[in-house]
């Protein structure tokens, strides 16, 4: 996978091959915001299902035309709270820097996923995250 993205000037967005490690909040708003939408995975380490979700993220980075990231909030309570963080996995769908869907739902297959942002990027569905 790529490197971390810790600020605004790191983070490349002209290609999205890979799902991008997100080091903190502040680099989480640098990546969703540079993008009109934006899929992002909070996981933890150790986490069996979040682990199992790396290969399906990498297939959805090549195949959707969003950035896909991934954070782990570890102690970051301020980041835990703002998405209320219960359980991980958790996906937040971005449209235009704005968290506007959230699932949380365990493994979930590449089909499902990138209909599920597709859907709200095109305007569809909005479920405040």
């Amino acid at each position: 996978m790529s490197g971390v993205v810790s600020d605004s000037n790191s983070a490349e967005r002209t290609e999205h091959e890979w799902p991008v490690e997100l080091a903190d909040g502040r680099a989480l708003e640098a990546f969703v915001s540079g993008s009109d939408a934006a899929l992002v995975e909070f996981y933890t380490e150790g986490c069996g299902i979040c682990r199992s979700m790396e290969p399906v993220l990498g297939n959805l980075a090549r195949e959707l035309d969003a950035p896909v990231g991934y954070i782990n909030p570890r102690d970051d309570q301020p980041l835990v709270e703002r998405f209320d963080v219960r359980s991980v996995p958790l996906f937040v769908c971005f449209v235009d820097g704005d968290p506007v869907a959230r699932r949380s739902e365990g493994f979930i297959s590449g089909d499902d996923l990138a209909a599920w942002v597709r859907r709200h990027a095109d305007g569809g569905e909005r479920n405040p995250a």
